[in-house]
């Protein structure tokens, strides 16, 4: 079971990312008094209930995030499940209404696995951006970006880490080949041999070891990934959060705590990243409760492209989501060789408001 506290602490920061009214889920959060369970008063009841009352009155978008919510971090239980199916049903219907955004399911090492996939064509095949999040945001946190991505000449993908939300895959070291399959299956359809990863937190780990290993991954761009220090410090270990510890456990396939000596040999070593080719721009925070400070200064000394924004933040620097969403994506386009300039002059003037605005 999850802490309550705790719980409610974390998932403000995925409620900003995906603009939430907080007076609302403010609200919500007050009616929750148990994680466990599906009854009023119980964490999915409360956020499948507001849920169904956005998708009431037809804002079918806005529904599949609080469903979504309601299945964090992860399906435990008859109530999570039911969350999760809800969400996944809200986002199918919202994405029917978009043109151009389908599903299209990869072989993962023979087992099938749904992607929302946009700007894909036979005729046009358009460079390729795979984004993922990390252990705990299923693809359907993100899928409202891929009609951005299409906009800027470029096909999308939106994926579930390996064992994320709908993903039937257990998470691994070898979560890394969910993205040459992703490129596999869309041969003909994309310009695979021209794909850039936009990979959150857990998921940069995955995205920097394909870029190592796909010559068609040509650039990276990540939100505070583990890299070292995280899977090999014990001391760091006994102060990460007991939810990310649970949800490792809990993707995985361990018992809590047996966690951190099961994914003790994942980590990156400093040949890896001073063997990485192609560039990689990073968000960081300072204050990063989760991704230890020494996992940063790796990649300063060691990787030879790198691209860092630091924010005095917690891990995804939520405080900082208008800068981060925008430089992430202006990150995308400058590793392109032919990148839109107007493209990128929009969203060069686009960071520099979001900065005005943050006062920064």
């Amino acid at each position: 079971m999850n802490d309550l506290t705790e719980l409610k602490r974390f998932v403000v920061a995925h409620a900003i990312s995906q603009g939430l009214p907080a007076d609302h889920y403010a609200a919500l959060l007050d009616r929750v008094t148990t994680d466990a369970g599906d009854e009023p008063g119980s964490w999915p009841y409360e956020w499948i209930r507001a849920g169904d009352e956005w998708d009431a009155a037809g804002q079918t978008a806005l529904a599949a995030q609080y469903y979504t919510m309601g299945r964090f971090p992860y399906v435990d239980g008859p109530g999570r499940k039911r969350a999760l199916a809800r969400g996944l049903d809200a986002f199918d219907r919202w994405r029917r209404g978009v043109p151009g955004l389908e599903p299209v399911v990869v072989e993962v090492g023979g087992v099938p696995v749904r992607v929302w996939a946009a700007g894909l064509s036979a005729e046009r095949p358009r460079p390729l951006l795979v984004m993922t999040g990390g252990i705990v945001s299923p693809k359907e946190q993100w899928g409202a970006v891929l009609p951005q991505i299409a906009s800027f000449g470029m096909a999308g993908v939106v994926a579930d880490l390996p064992g994320v939300g709908e993903s039937p895959l257990r998470y691994g070291p070898d979560a890394w080949t969910l993205f040459p399959a992703i490129l596999d299956a869309l041969e003909g359809r994309a310009r695979v041999s021209e794909t850039y990863l936009l990979a959150l937190s857990f998921s940069g780990h995955a995205a920097i070891t394909a870029a190592l290993r796909d010559p068609r991954v040509r650039g990276v761009v990540g939100n505070g990934p583990p890299i070292h220090d995280f899977f090999t410090d014990a001391a760091w270990q006994a102060r990460v959060p007991k939810i990310t510890r649970d949800t490792l456990a809990h993707l995985t396939g361990v018992p809590p705590e047996a966690v951190f000596a099961h994914v003790r040999d994942w980590a990156l070593s400093d040949a890896d990243l001073a063997a990485l080719t192609v560039p990689l721009a990073a968000v960081t925070a300072r204050r990063d409760e989760i991704i230890p400070r020494g996992d940063v200064e790796r990649l300063k000394r060691h990787v030879r492209d790198l691209r860092l924004v630091e924010h005095d933040d917690v891990h995804g620097a939520p405080s900082h989501l208008a800068e981060t969403r925008v430089w992430s994506l202006l990150a995308v386009q400058r590793m392109r060789p032919d990148a839109d300039p107007e493209v990128i002059a929009a969203l060069t003037a686009a960071l520099e408001a979001a900065r005005a605005g943050a006062g920064r």
